[in-house]
């Protein structure tokens, strides 16, 4: 009896070990199964990411901008309109050799008689320009795109390309001193202050013709506005209902810009950089000099923040405006064995 008594113990033992041998096998499959899930969902990103197309397009236009009065410590007006080219080139040497393939926009520098035509400066170079940087695009087709300008007005192709390519699945960050929603007929016709219109699909129609796709206001935000230079463009913009932040709204924190994201209604972003945010008593980088405005410091870390929050597809760098280096290129056009 005693026998048997033991007996049903060790069976009934026996029952439990095997119960929880069982249940630690199906844990451990669900685990092995789980991690190799998540495995394969990290290499499958892991290659996605490989796979993503990042080009990176210099795109030296100067035609946008009329600023020779404003860069008074040029002497040569026409060397300081065309400051922005030699700006590009400067950007893209000192930009990070990260491996992405570079491709040069063909820009006219050649000297004509500058003329504003259905209320657009150089309209005839800038439609020629535009047509040149859209067949880059359309022969590369890249995922995501950096640009270094040259002024405003370089990120109207790449971003309504892929506005157009991701099926205005894009939001745009514009991180600029000015708002750039000018139209032609305005008091000043340079394309680079009309480069968020022409965006919307607003402007010149024959060059709104050339772009691909547009971007609804709704889906703009601009950081950094201090500077509207006419109330009928702050009128204007609120018109268009798009959102601004001024650099002290964004001095401590990036809370209203991450606000806005989560709200945007998309799931990448194009994010264009005006050197002009910045302050010029910590740096003059580009034309304008209004003070006040964002150190360099607040712009890497709203950028960053962006990229945190949303995708990135499209990079823009613009308006840098090399004073010092076109005065030493004017320098060295005088010296003998060099001119």
């Amino acid at each position: 009896m005693h026998d048997c008594k033991q007996f049903g113990n060790f069976a009934a033992k026996t029952d439990t070990v095997i119960m929880i041998m069982r249940k630690l096998f199906v844990l451990g499959t669900l685990l092995a199964i789980g991690m190799t899930v998540h495995a394969q969902e990290i290499i499958s990103k892991s290659n996605m990411e490989k796979q993503l197309k990042t080009i990176r397009l210099v795109y030296p236009q100067w035609q946008g901008g009329d600023i020779a009065r404003w860069i008074t410590e040029v002497k040569d007006p026409e060397q300081a309109s065309r400051g922005y080219y030699l700006g590009a080139q400067l950007l893209n040497f000192l930009a990070p050799d990260n491996g992405q393939k570079t491709y040069t926009v063909p820009v006219a520098t050649d000297l004509v008689q500058r003329k504003v035509t259905d209320g657009v400066l150089d309209k005839d170079a800038i439609i020629a320009q535009t047509k040149a940087a859209l067949d880059i695009l359309k022969v590369q087709s890249p995922d995501r795109i950096v640009t270094l300008g040259g002024e405003c007005s370089v990120s109207v192709v790449p971003f309504t390309y892929l506005s157009e390519k991701y099926k205005d699945d894009v939001a745009m960050v514009w991180i600029d001193a000015h708002p750039d929603i000018t139209l032609p007929g305005d008091v000043y016709p340079a394309y680079h202050a009309m480069a968020v219109t022409a965006c919307m699909g607003l402007g010149d129609r024959q060059i709104v013709s050339e772009l691909p796709a547009r971007i609804d206001p709704s889906k703009i935000l601009f950081i950094g506005l201090r500077d509207w230079e006419r109330d009928e463009i702050k009128e204007r913009q609120k018109g268009y209902g798009i959102k601004h932040l001024t650099p002290e709204d964004v001095r401590e924190n990036s809370n209203a810009i991450q606000e806005w994201l989560k709200s945007c209604g998309a799931s990448k972003v194009v994010v264009h950089f005006d050197m002009d945010v910045l302050d010029p008593a910590e740096i003059i980088a580009a034309v304008g000099v209004v003070p006040d405005g964002m150190k360099i410091a607040e712009v890497v870390r709203v950028i960053n923040g962006i990229a945190q929050e949303k995708e990135i597809v499209g990079l823009t760098v613009a308006e840098p405006m090399p004073r010092t280096a076109i005065r030493i290129k004017e320098m060295l056009n005088q010296l003998p064995l060099l001119r």
